[in-house]
């Protein structure tokens, strides 16, 4: 196994985040592209659908039937778990009686449309199309979009599972940017949420003032922090497991018995591994938060009791019975999740991010009183004419 083994100290998370080399720019190459897609509608579309992704035929393709056998049995758990857990995370309109009388309703909606977008590659991700069609579902979006370059037939089938009749056959930056500014075959879109490649999550980021986004998912990384008297091979296969998604990944164990992190033994590819000896595990709770991992695995009853103090993970896997695999899958917990040190401000992919708040005020008998508290703030900031707006309604009645 190759690792690079670290001694704890308050500055060993950035230490750690230094070892996967940040990414080329690629925003001149995205800018061009979206701005092409953005002008020329479907016929740029098409050209740049042939170009990247290698697909010649219609931008919108038929859905098909549902999946059978075991990979259905198995997507039936998952869309159950993760509908369940997404339809928590909903909540109703609030009334907010203030002291002076009047009343402001705290309204949650859904947008409107929003798109999924699942990435392409060498394998299908079924998994992706569940966590991000329930998500949107479960929060009471109108039409969910799926955009899927290569529109694999397991993916298609999936769509069919969930009910989903609108699927593209575009990927890339090009995908992006038809979503969020539209076309003549395709719509645009509220909200895009789901993972990709540089080029997809910087045109992401391009378009983000004119459509709403889930955040930037980067390369994969886990922190398994493992404690003395836990099982070394539990610690090797969950590192292992992750370590699969490749080039940029960064895979972390912790522990504060040195005997535990020499038996971990496994191949990480293309991933970075690391090693770090703990003091204790104090400093495996402060390591955890510095680092911010995507996915926190605590194992052993002194790691595990560390829980509810972690302040920031994008999921925190608690016990040698789970790993990262059971949320990626069927878990129920959204497998999107903030990447690069993103768990500090970002949460994972949920119904919140296809909602927002609206208030509704209604000021009614309280005009006198409010007036009289909000026309000097206005005043002192130099606008005149909102103080009298809130003065002249003084006796107004609702």
């Amino acid at each position: 196994m190759r690792a690079e083994r670290f001694s704890w100290h308050p500055g060993v998370a950035e230490e750690l985040r230094a070892l996967v080399p940040g990414g080329a720019s690629v925003a001149a190459d995205v800018e061009q592209i979206v701005g092409s897609v953005r002008t020329g509608g479907d016929a740029a579309l098409r050209e740049l659908v042939r170009r990247f992704d290698g697909y010649d035929g219609e931008l919108r393709v038929p859905v098909g039937d549902p999946p059978t056998g075991e990979l259905r049995a198995g997507l039936e758990v998952a869309i159950t778990n993760v509908r369940a857990v997404a339809e928590a995370g909903v909540h109703g309109d609030h009334a907010v009686q203030l002291p002076q009388g009047h009343t402001v309703l705290l309204r949650e909606l859904p947008v409107r449309r929003a798109a999924i977008y699942v990435p392409g590659g060498r394998n299908p991700y079924p998994s992706t199309v569940v966590m991000g069609v329930v998500a949107a579902q479960a929060a009471g979006v109108e039409e969910v979009v799926v955009c899927a370059p290569g529109a694999h037939p397991v993916i298609l089938a999936t769509c069919a599972l969930l009910g989903v009749t609108e699927v593209y056959a575009v990927g890339g930056a090009h995908a992006v940017a038809a979503l969020a500014y539209g076309t003549e075959s395709i719509a645009r879109v509220d909200v895009i949420a789901g993972p990709g490649n540089l080029y997809v999550q910087e045109a992401k980021r391009q378009c983000s003032a004119d459509v709403g986004i889930d955040g930037f998912a980067g390369p994969s990384d886990v922190l398994v922090i493992t404690t003395r008297g836990s099982d070394p091979h539990v610690a090797s296969l969950d590192l292992a497991a992750q370590a699969e998604h490749g080039p940029g990944t960064i895979v972390v164990a912790a522990s504060d018995d040195p005997a535990l992190l020499d038996a971990i033994d496994f191949e990480p590819g293309e991933a970075v591994c690391a090693l770090v000896d703990l003091p204790d595990m104090e400093a495996g709770l402060e390591l955890a938060n510095a680092f911010a991992p995507e996915h926190l695995e605590l194992i052993g009853p002194a790691a595990e009791a560390l829980a509810p103090r972690v302040r920031s993970a994008g999921t925190v896997f608690v016990g040698a019975a789970g790993g990262t695999a059971f949320g990626d899958y069927v878990a129920g917990s959204n497998h999107c999740l903030p990447t690069g040190g993103a768990a500090r401000f970002a949460s994972g992919l949920g119904a919140r991010h296809f909602r927002r708040r609206m208030s509704e005020v209604r000021i009614g008998d309280a005009a006198a009183a409010l007036a009289d508290a909000g026309a000097p703030i206005a005043e002192a900031e130099g606008f005149a004419v909102h103080a009298r707006s809130m003065r002249e309604r003084e006796n107004a009645r609702p």
